[in-house]
């Protein structure tokens, strides 16, 4: 037997693809092609099939998909010789994705931690996309920051904690005064923060079963744009309420709870597979973590 097709096999079954895996693999399509009929005959089973113009697993290779997962990152940690992490010559490049309020309360305390322990790392810190990209099974991001737990078998996540959701206008907006109801929610004007320009979220459903509606006017990319635009003009938003608490103070903004139940925002932590054992990609999701925690005094 052998296992090498277990690393292939895992590739193909990630990818979808025999160029994508031959990359990541370091090999030649034509070389990942041959392996994958090695594949077919060891199993006996087509493992990825043509679909128009591109390629989609079986049935069998679906069943197949999470144990070979397991099997590769079991074997990997076998392999993998036990190593002390020397912080101070750890010489590494880390991108990390993420939310932009959740990279505004990362950004300067991350920064500062890194560079007094390891300061040979260098981090890019990068905005989300508006499009779902694989850029961590490509290896193009090492770690991402969002709200959602990923749904891909090869991608792992930690939640890091939760923040809640509040209404943020400015001090002299005209409803600005006294606890926010129903009544004077449906009259403010909103601006959304949607990467994807979405105009409606959990707030239009939750008033939606009350037969009530909102006036939202647009949508910003990020909080720190929405909140911009909110402290110039008598339009709020709904924002994560301990992340954005700088953001909000420097802009003189004020918060009032919501009155509607909403679920807590989440912190997550996604990476690929592959870094689970890692000791530096470890270390950095637990600088991570820690900053990520105290900015949200823990919750």
């Amino acid at each position: 037997m052998d296992l090498n097709l277990l690393v292939a096999l895992d590739a193909l079954l990630e990818e979808n693809s025999v160029t994508a895996a031959a990359d990541r693999l370091n090999l030649s399509p034509p070389a990942m092609s041959r392996t994958l009929a090695r594949i077919r005959r060891a199993t006996g089973d087509d493992i990825l099939v043509r679909a128009g113009r591109t390629m989609v697993p079986t049935p069998h290779a679906l069943e197949l998909r999470e144990e070979t997962r397991d099997l590769v990152r079991r074997a990997t940690a076998v392999l993998t010789p036990v190593r002390r992490l020397d912080l101070a010559a750890l010489n590494r490049h880390f991108t990390v994705r993420g939310h932009d309020a959740l990279l505004a309360a990362l950004a300067a305390p991350l920064i500062a931690r890194v560079g007094a322990t390891a300061p040979n790392i260098r981090l890019s810190l990068l905005a989300e996309s508006s499009a779902d990209r694989p850029d961590l099974a490509r290896g193009q991001v090492d770690l991402e920051l969002g709200a959602n737990e990923p749904r891909r078998p090869e991608l792992s996540s930690e939640v890091v904690g939760t923040d809640r959701v509040v209404l943020t206008l400015r001090r002299a907006h005209p409803l600005a005064k006294g606890r926010v109801d129903l009544d004077k929610l449906v009259r403010m004007t909103f601006v959304t923060v949607s990467r994807r320009g979405r105009l409606h979220d959990a707030i239009d459903e939750a008033l939606a079963e009350r037969g009530l509606r909102r006036r939202v006017v647009a949508s910003l990319p990020t909080s720190a744009a929405a909140l911009d635009v909110v402290s110039r003009s008598d339009t709020v938003a709904v924002v994560a309420e301990r992340v954005c608490r700088p953001a909000s103070a420097r802009l003189g903004l004020v918060t009032r709870r919501l009155p509607l139940e909403l679920p807590p925002t989440q912190m997550v932590l996604t990476w690929h597979h592959r870094h689970d054992s890692d000791p530096a990609h470890a270390w950095l999701r637990g600088q991570v973590r820690a900053v990520l925690r105290e900015a949200t005094d823990g919750t």
